[in-house]
């Protein structure tokens, strides 16, 4: 699909007919009968076009003769009925003739109302649109830190799998979103350095330098919540495998109450004891073998409840010493 832009007013304003004037034209994952003017009429070589939908594409900066192009790479997501995936796609920008293209494999923006009334070059345009990119990141370490907060809770108190599952997704996009603003990084710098040669250019240098600021900090950012999610699955992990000790535990110890209880019992359906008791009325020798189940159980409650304060009694000694 292509949308065609021109700058009036100071403002992205968007051209509704196929005019040949529009002189920013954006192409959201355009088609095979759109590829042929971006790269015979346009002059885009096929290998730049071909890099711009590749979402292994690494982030680079193009100086050709006939263009000026970059490579970079941006946030998308999705969600799904059972996990959040975070994942980078590639975006290529061209400044070509008198036209600034777009190769989007979504509909992004590429503008925002703040910058608006301040547009006056393709230039303009084109950092922005890095500036609001780098915003996209932020928002979207903000939405994985709150994910990654509700899955710890969620781990606290789960047994299951499922949730250190989810937080080794949310691992995973980290990883993805550090090596993409890593790659971006690489492309700012050679950026400000083709401004610097540039005599038009070198008052684009003071914004493309509160770009790269706002880039190093959330590359900054990427890496603590790297670093801190890396650093707790092993913790969490221990967290699942202690609730299942715990469960087993109070499993083990049932059992063990009702060990002696289900021994009695056995001995007691056995016709033997019916001989045993055959002097004595059926009523009087149950109700003794019903009271010495009781009785019986109460003592092995007993028992294990002792044997599990000692063993906390030992633990919070041993933490003590430690």
């Amino acid at each position: 699909m292509l949308k065609r832009y021109n700058i009036i007013n100071g403002s992205i304003t968007l051209v509704e007919d196929d005019s040949l004037s529009a002189k920013i034209l954006v192409y959201i994952n355009p088609t095979q009968e759109e590829k042929p003017y971006v790269i015979d009429t346009l002059h885009i070589s096929e290998y730049d076009f071909s890099s711009a939908m590749d979402i292994d594409e690494v982030p680079r900066l193009m100086i050709e003769d006939e263009y000026l192009g970059i490579i970079w790479k941006q946030p998308s997501s999705m969600t799904s009925e059972e996990k959040s995936l975070f994942n980078v796609s590639s975006t290529g920008l061209f400044l070509v003739q008198d036209k600034l293209v777009f190769l989007l494999s979504n509909d992004y923006k590429i503008a925002d109302a703040r910058f608006q009334s301040k547009i006056k070059s393709h230039y303009d345009i084109l950092f922005h649109y890095l500036y609001l990119t780098i915003h996209h990141y932020l928002s979207h370490l903000k939405v994985i830190k709150m994910i990654a907060s509700e899955i710890q809770g969620e781990i606290n108190k789960s047994m299951d799998n499922q949730h250190l599952i989810q937080m080794m997704i949310l691992s995973e996009g980290l990883i993805y979103y550090l090596n993409a603003i890593n790659g971006n990084h690489g492309v700012l710098i050679r950026l400000r350095n083709y401004c610097d040669k540039k005599e038009e250019l070198k008052e684009k240098t003071e914004l493309l330098d509160d770009i790269m600021i706002e880039n190093g900090q959330c590359t900054k950012q990427a890496e603590v919540y790297s670093q801190v999610l890396s650093g707790l699955m092993d913790a969490r992990g221990s967290i699942v495998n202690n609730n299942m000790n715990t469960l087993i535990k109070k499993l083990t110890t049932i059992n063990v109450i009702f060990l002696p209880l289900n021994l009695i019992a056995g001995i007691g359906g056995m016709s033997e004891y019916s001989m045993m008791t055959k002097n004595f009325d059926w009523r009087v020798s149950y109700s003794v073998f019903m009271i010495l189940i009781i009785i019986t159980g109460i003592v092995t409650s007993k028992i294990v409840t002792h044997l599990n304060i000692n063993e906390k009694k030992r633990s919070r000694f041993m933490k003590k010493i430690i």
